[in-house]
């Protein structure tokens, strides 16, 4: 029963590091959430980074909402995405695990956690991590949004439609 316990507890665990990732101010240290940067007067770089778990789609999503906040708190209308990219970084982590031995019938037979065996019974795990940063320098405009303009964005508009896609962080 202690260890079902155990088990259970673990994976419940697991489960609250694989949350998507959150609608947050980045802390400056690296992590993930927005910044944004004035690079002249009504031109800006916004960035949002993802965490470990959070897909590409969310990040570009959270990118754009956090455009359209900007843009609204800045006094304005709409804006026009001038450039826009999204990097994905890789990171890989391994680990090498040690076969556990089992008394059954008076026999020790060994089992096995990983595909790859190293000798020694001991097997190697590599894992792989993603993470996306998304980025786009952005102009922002007074007035109505230009019609015949494919980047340009209502500021109000996106807040209205991304709004129920967004999970902010608890403050």
């Amino acid at each position: 029963m202690r260890k079902l316990t155990l088990l259970l507890a673990l994976g419940f665990g697991l489960v609250g590091c694989t949350t998507p990732g959150l609608y947050r101010p980045s802390d400056g240290e690296g992590r993930y959430g927005y910044s944004e940067q004035e690079i002249e007067d009504g031109r800006y770089q916004v960035r949002f980074k993802g965490g470990s778990s959070t897909e590409r789609d969310t990040v570009e999503i959270y990118l754009l909402f956090r455009a359209a906040e900007l843009t609204q708190a800045t006094g304005n209308d709409y804006f026009v995405v001038v450039e826009r990219d999204v990097d994905k970084k890789t990171t890989y982590r391994s680990s090498l695990n040690f076969p556990h031995r089992h008394l059954y019938n008076h026999y020790f037979y060994y089992h096995y956690y990983d595909p790859f065996d190293y000798g020694y019974g001991a097997r190697s795990t590599v894992q792989a991590s993603e993470r996306y940063t998304a980025t786009a320098d952005i102009v922002l405009y007074k007035g109505e949004k230009p019609a015949d303009n494919a980047n340009a964005y209502d500021a109000k508009s996106v807040i209205e439609h991304l709004r129920p896609k967004i999970v902010r962080a608890e403050p």
